[in-house]
């Protein structure tokens, strides 16, 4: 397991096609992800063809990996699926509500980061997008996503073209609570951040956006509050479009 260790994002690919046996044998593998009340919450959609990956790209604010990557696969939430199931069963199905969305996340969720671990054990690189959440709304309608299904994670696969340098990690006293949760003193944010503060190119981002620390460049550009409210209202409006 120490190749986890050494993992990082692939987001230059080879244009070489991946089979799709091997796929096939990965997203099998992905399946035996633990999930609850063994239901599998979760549907996958993968995408090759370049005109949909095309039509995929705005919602993904037009990231290259979308279009250069050879498979796009996007992992939805999908309570429709045991719902129907259900109900030609004479069962009558209680899942259009936010508790089954986030059981249904979780399921999503864990079954996509055990599709990544599988695919870089065979040589694949790929990237998750953080993208699908801004613009569910668009997602939904591109593949053409019908009641109780939902958008959670878009990952770019593919063989990769590039070796890039690991991006740094907070270290595991930042994430690691014994018993119980232990809340930060402020000498333990400023230790715990020395690190990733003193990057040079934290530095240089830092610069390019002419603040005065990393944290105002997560606040004032990256990920703004308006942003996040507009976003917000986005995603809960097309929560409740899919029947959530």
């Amino acid at each position: 397991m120490d190749s986890l260790k050494q993992r990082r994002t692939i987001r230059k690919y080879q244009s070489k096609d991946i089979p799709a046996d091997l796929l096939n044998d990965l997203l099998e593998s992905a399946c035996r992800a633990s999930t609850v009340g063994n239901m599998q919450t979760y549907s996958v959609i993968v995408t090759r063809d370049a005109e949909r990956k095309k039509r995929l790209a705005p919602a993904h604010f037009h990231q290259p990996m979308v279009e250069s990557a050879p498979v796009v696969f996007t992992f939805c939430i999908d309570l429709r699926r045991f719902s129907q199931w259900c109900r030609q069963r004479k069962a009558e199905p209680g899942y259009g509500n936010f508790e089954w969305f986030v059981t249904g996340a979780i399921d999503t969720l864990l079954v996509a980061q055990t599709f990544c671990v599988a695919a870089e054990e065979r040589g694949l690189g790929i990237c998750y997008l953080g993208t699908t959440t801004y613009n569910p709304d668009q997602i939904v309608d591109v593949l053409e996503l019908p009641e109780l299904v939902f958008p959670l994670a878009t990952v770019t696969v593919g063989w990769p073209d590039e070796n890039p340098p690991q991006v740094d990690r907070l270290p595991l006293e930042a994430i690691v609570h014994e018993e119980v949760y232990h809340d930060y003193a402020p000498a333990d944010i400023d230790r715990l951040y020395a690190y990733k503060e003193s990057l040079p190119e934290n530095h240089q981002f830092i610069a390019e956006n002419g603040k005065e620390t990393l944290a105002q460049v997560f606040t004032d550009v990256r990920y703004t509050k308006k942003d996040a409210e507009a976003m917000s209202k986005v995603l809960w409006e097309t929560m409740k479009k899919q029947g959530f």
